[in-house]
C-alpha cells in the first residue's frame, strides 16, 4: 500500500500548478462590483496593474491591489521569480455566501435584504 501512496503523491506533484497565485474568500463586496475592477488588469504586467489599481476610484480597488501584491510576494518568495517578467494571467471573482437580513417596512411588514460577498483569485505567470 505504501508504494501506491507514493505513486499517488508523485502524480499529485506532477499535476500541481506551479504558477504563483493568491486568493481571498468572503469579501463583503458583491462580485459584480469586483468584476468591473478586475477586468481592467487582466493580461497586464504587474507594475502596470498596480498603477491602474492605485488610480481607480472603486471600492474594490484596494482589496484587489492587496491581493495582487500578495501574489507577487508569493512569486518572489516561494518560486524565486523576478517581478519584472510577471503578468496577470488569470483573475476571477465568484459569488460567495449571501447574508440575508430584514428591513422593517410600512404597516408592520418587512423586506428582505441580501448582503453579497465574493471570492477573488489571481494567478500570475512569467512572460517568455
Amino acid at each position: 500500500m505504501a508504494t501506491r501512496e507514493r505513486e499517488k503523491a508523485a502524480k499529485r506533484a506532477e499535476a500541481r500548478d506551479n504558477r504563483p497565485h493568491a486568493s481571498v474568500n468572503n469579501i463583503r463586496i458583491p462580485a459584480q462590483k469586483v468584476r468591473i475592477v478586475i477586468d481592467l488588469i487582466r493580461g497586464k504586467d504587474v507594475n502596470e496593474a498596480i498603477a491602474i489599481l492605485a488610480n481607480t476610484p472603486k471600492s474594490a480597488s484596494p482589496i484587489v491591489l492587496k491581493l495582487l501584491k500578495s501574489a507577487i510576494a508569493n512569486a518572489e518568495h516561494n518560486l524565486s521569480m523576478a517581478t519584472d517578467n510577471l503578468y496577470v494571467q488569470e483573475i476571477w471573482a465568484n459569488d460567495g455566501f449571501i447574508m440575508k437580513r430584514f428591513m422593517p417596512r410600512a404597516k408592520g411588514s418587512a423586506a428582505g435584504i441580501q448582503k453579497r460577498t465574493s471570492h477573488i483569485t489571481v494567478v500570475l505567470n512569467e512572460r517568455k
